[in-house]
């Protein structure tokens, strides 16, 4: 097929390069304009743009797509279809229907679960036990379109948003090839989403990433694994920041944000129901490591509490 892909993060970047080893030809790549990272603030492209570029694909990057002259360029394409996954910007009612079979889109859940920016986070958050691919025709509603195809995985009880977004991401990229191969060559039945067990899965904030040491460890635990990579689950001691980048449950009972212990097993942390082992974790200006590194060089004993700051900062 003639397509118009259109994404930006890393994500998006494995459906493009699928789609690319099928040999489908790629008419045109969208991807968000870029942006500044790291200390430098330096402007860094997408994953998708330094893919575009590595394979030779014309390249676009509006910084939105309302007015007319971008619709005409891509009507001018003549694409079957349009295949979008975490581009990150809207897509006017115009721009949905310009190709041929209109708008697909590549979603990281099970649909109508997790609509929005954030499923792979908001389904380890909630304690889901399975999530997965859905490939759906775009409509004007926020990822409520008739879904073409989908398929589910297990959530392991060790996976965080990265080693999730990992597993999605392979899937997605293989499910959107199978997809396109049974449009050209058959017709699907699209199915309509219910509107019974639809959520909604609101962006990731910095505050949601601060521990509230009076909730439940399960939660917390959750909270850990959902906040690796971005943006990190945060606490403070004494005024210095920390981030946890790994830990388990632990059966044991104190005051919230008392730590119970601190060895080379890990330091455990009362929280309001059970405890916390943090067993890999940052502070402000360091490295992420290993407890038993971390308190080598910064001491922790039993009775020091952790306390919640929403000034948190890495």
């Amino acid at each position: 097929m003639r397509l118009i892909f259109a994404g930006t993060p890393e994500f998006a970047a494995r459906s493009l390069a699928a789609l690319v080893r099928a040999g489908h030809d790629i008419a045109l790549v969208l991807t968000q304009p870029d942006r500044p990272a790291g200390r430098g603030l330096r402007l860094e492209p997408s994953a998708v743009k330094a893919l575009a570029q590595e394979r030779g694909l014309a390249l676009f990057q509006p910084a939105s797509l309302k007015d007319e002259e971008t619709h005409a360029r891509l009507r001018a394409l003549g694409a079957d279809a349009m295949v979008v996954a975490a581009y990150g910007l809207i897509l006017p009612e115009p721009v949905l229907a310009i190709a041929r079979l209109g708008a697909i889109n590549i979603h990281a859940s099970l649909l109508p679960r997790w609509r929005g920016a954030a499923p792979i986070q908001r389904a380890i958050l909630a304690g889901d036990t399975r999530t997965g691919i859905s490939i759906m025709h775009m409509d004007r509603g926020l990822d409520t379109g008739p879904v073409l195809a989908a398929e589910s995985l297990p959530i392991a009880a060790d996976d965080t948003s990265a080693s999730l977004h990992d597993k999605l991401a392979e899937l997605g990229a293989r499910l959107i090839v199978t997809v396109l191969a049974q449009l050209e060559h058959t017709r699907l039945n699209p199915q309509p989403q219910p509107e019974a067990g639809a959520s909604y899965a609101a962006k990731i904030t910095k505050a949601e990433a601060e521990i509230d040491w009076s909730e439940a460890a399960p939660i917390i635990e959750r909270k850990v694994r959902a906040f690796n990579p971005v943006p990190g689950a945060s606490t403070t001691i004494d005024g210095t920041g920390l981030k946890i980048w790994r830990a388990r449950v632990n059966t044991a009972e104190g005051a919230p944000g008392t730590i119970l212990e601190a060895g080379a097993a890990g330091i455990v942390v009362a929280c309001g129901t059970e405890a916390l082992c943090v067993l890999e974790l940052q502070r402000a200006g360091g490295k992420r490591l290993a407890a038993a590194q971390f308190l080598a060089g910064f001491p922790l004993a039993a009775g020091e509490r952790l306390e919640f700051s929403a000034k948190t900062t890495i």
